[in-house]
């Protein structure tokens, strides 16, 4: 985490220098330091910050949760994902780059926890991407990330988030060049009989990518209206707080 970044959260909190080195236990001098850009943010105050602002979770270190027994609903409700939020622990906070490839790299995935992931890369299209695209061709999961990038973008598009589309855009173009030719699930076991039901009736990105699914981003359940609920709602009490 950059000084700027802590700087901007420190004002966000209307703190002086002062008040947040005694709330965050460093030394005045030292939070000073960090924040002119001659001092490293210690790791646990990038944690500690990510807590009370979860869009700072991308400057959390990647570290990849434990596959065996990894609790990704309550990741995912930490990170403020809709569906989960009622299993958000700010202690279970983590990188969300690292929360998606933990999550490709599963043999089964529940769907709801597979859903939650476009709305992930839209929320947080400034994660490290060079990051979980390499990760994700060393695990050969790339059709995987290339397919769920694709929904993300069309979810950006449909909300109107110029910015994340762009910048998901660039990234399914990366992938292209690393897509595999081998067919895949997105961690769902099939018969035989539904791989040729879902080779007839997955969506254009799905076939695209090879993968048999019939995800798509009208049917996410924290998608577009959703979105729009959110935003209606954030007005309405900006508009009451403005009032006399």
């Amino acid at each position: 985490m950059s000084g700027a970044h802590v700087k901007t959260a420190r004002e966000h909190l209307g703190w002086t220098q002062k008040q947040a080195a005694r709330h965050w236990k460093m030394s005045q001098p030292y939070l000073s330091l960090v924040e002119r850009g001659q001092r490293q943010a210690p790791a646990r105050l990038t944690r500690l910050l990510a807590r009370d602002q979860p869009q700072l979770a991308t400057r959390l270190p990647v570290h990849l949760p434990e596959a065996e027994g990894a609790d990704f609903s309550r990741l995912l409700g930490s990170l403020g994902y809709p569906g989960f939020a009622y299993l958000g622990d700010p202690s279970a906070l983590a990188n969300p780059a690292a929360v998606v490839l933990a999550v490709l790299k599963q043999k089964h995935v529940p769907a709801r926890v597979t859903e939650a992931l476009p709305w992930l890369l839209v929320t947080f299209a400034d994660l490290n991407w060079d990051w979980l695209v390499d990760h994700a061709k060393l695990a050969n999961v790339q059709n995987r990330l290339g397919f769920l990038v694709a929904v993300a973008r069309e979810l950006a598009e449909k909300r109107g988030d110029s910015e994340a589309m762009n910048r998901l855009l660039a990234v399914e173009r990366t992938l292209e060049d690393a897509r595999l030719a081998k067919e895949d699930t997105l961690g769902r076991a099939l018969t035989e009989v539904e791989r040729r039901h879902l080779r007839d009736e997955r969506p254009p990105a799905a076939a695209h990518w090879n993968l048999l699914t019939r995800l798509c981003a009208d049917d996410l359940r924290y998608g577009v209206s959703a979105h729009l609920k959110t935003q209606k709602s954030e007005q309405r009490r900006w508009s009451i707080e403005r009032s006399p």
